[in-house]
């Protein structure tokens, strides 16, 4: 199989490129990039105008499968992963029943080997059961194709047994994943505590409780020398307390959502049930400290904590719906009518954020756009307009947090290991 990308501006910081030009790609791999370029048989797909950006992958992304497919699996994810411009997602394990043997990330990998449209790299749960009391197989995950460890969606509420994790943990030299939320300080906090919450009438989650246990995570990080991954943070104290970690050579990386990155509290008045998050949203003040994160380095990466919920759930009362939002499909879009066209980042930057930043906190395989790399490339049509509607969407979720936004750029093109996971938009079949 043989492909020339032709006359794409070819964007990867890694391989220190910034041009347009071609790409040729043979049985999976990059063969060459220069200008000119031309192959004797195989296809040429014109990328004129478009950005050629090294493989996105999604370090948060919940899957469902197995328990409630009816939500999302393995095969509609990774679709909605492709038509968003990701090569790659990392699954999370709080699904049903929670993934804390070899034997469920077995399932996990044999799953997205027979219906994967991208790449899926699982992480395992810390605690057998996410229940936070006494760990789960990590040897036995690790040894089947676990990346990570995370108890996502709750938190290792106590402080020894989450010492006792990044101790053993620290022997495989693999990372935590953090959730960071005291739920004795969240007790029943369904939207960020103040104002706001007040003049909805519903019960606040302090920030406290997210930068509690960040600095709580951020010693034991110091004390074990543990790989510490924080998620899908909220908060300019939690920002704060990462800066300073990375300024005394700590191992800690983190990263932000779009939601919390280009929405706050503000928008809860509707009483929308698609914008109750955990961590909620948050003030404006720590939403600008979140995109600050990002333009100083101190955030590692963009990750879409994609939680996709049946439609029923989501219509309950605020107080009793579900938290989370969809978020595959219109993480690059968002990020680049907000950031890169108002020209807050380049699609460097992108790409350190996407692609190079998130495989380097949990250890993935790197991908670059340089002669002998495998081909997992992301092509983004910058000027494209997009309107989010819930027809839009190829997940099998509508939970989206964006709902009726109009949007700029979205990936037209992705390539996983040579072949099309996405063309022309349309997502390829297996």
């Amino acid at each position: 199989m043989a492909l020339l990308l032709k006359n794409g501006r070819v964007v990867d910081p890694v391989a220190g490129i910034d041009e347009v030009a071609d790409i040729i790609i043979r049985d999976g791999v990059i063969v060459e990039i220069g200008k000119d370029l031309s192959i004797p048989k195989g296809e040429t797909l014109d990328v004129s105008e478009k950005v050629v950006l090294p493989g996105l992958v999604d370090v948060h992304t919940h899957l469902r499968e197995p328990g409630r497919e009816d939500e999302e699996s393995v095969a509609s994810g990774t679709a909605a992963a492709a038509h968003g411009g990701f090569t790659a997602v990392c699954a999370m394990p709080n699904t049903s029943p929670i993934c804390d043997t070899g034997s469920k990330v077995r399932f996990i990998v044999e799953r997205a080997a027979e219906e994967g449209v991208v790449r899926v790299y699982p992480i395992g749960a810390i605690t057998k059961g996410q229940e936070g009391v006494a760990l789960a197989e990590i040897g036995d995950m690790l040894s089947e194709g676990a990346v990570a460890f995370s108890d996502d969606g709750r938190g290792v509420q106590s402080a020894g047994v989450a010492r006792i994790a990044m101790d053993y943990l620290k022997a495989f030299d693999a990372p935590l994943i953090a959730h960071c939320e005291d739920e004795s300080l969240v007790g029943h906090g369904v939207v960020n505590e103040g104002v706001i919450s007040t003049r909805l009438g519903m019960p606040g989650w302090p920030a406290a409780a997210e930068e509690t246990m960040v600095a709580r995570d951020i010693r034991l990080a110091e004390l074990t020398g543990c790989r510490l991954h924080l998620a899908h943070l909220s908060t300019a104290g939690s920002v704060a307390l990462v800066r300073e970690a990375k300024a005394r050579g700590l191992r800690v990386t983190c990263e932000v959502t779009p939601h919390h990155l280009f929405l706050d509290e503000d928008v809860l008045i509707g009483y929308d049930t698609n914008l109750k998050m955990n961590p909620p949203l948050r003030s404006a003040e720590d939403r600008a400290a979140l995109v600050g994160g990002l333009l100083d380095g101190t955030v590692d990466c963009i990750a879409t904590d994609h939680a996709p919920h049946a439609a029923h759930e989501k219509e309950l009362e605020f107080e009793l719906a579900p938290f989370g939002t969809t978020g595959l499909e219109t993480a690059l879009s968002l990020v680049n009518t907000h950031l890169v066209a108002t020209e807050k980042l380049t699609w460097a930057d992108v790409a350190r954020l996407m692609c190079h930043g998130p495989r380097a906190a949990l250890g993935l395989p790197a991908v670059s756009l340089a002669a002998g790399q495998v081909a997992d490339i992301t092509i983004i049509d910058p000027e494209a307009r997009v309107e989010i509607t819930r027809e839009w969407f190829v997940s099998k979720s509508r939970n989206s947090a964006f709902l009726g936004s109009k949007l700029l750029g979205k990936a037209s093109e992705v390539l996983v290991g040579g072949y099309f996971a996405l063309k022309n938009g349309k997502v390829v079949a297996r």
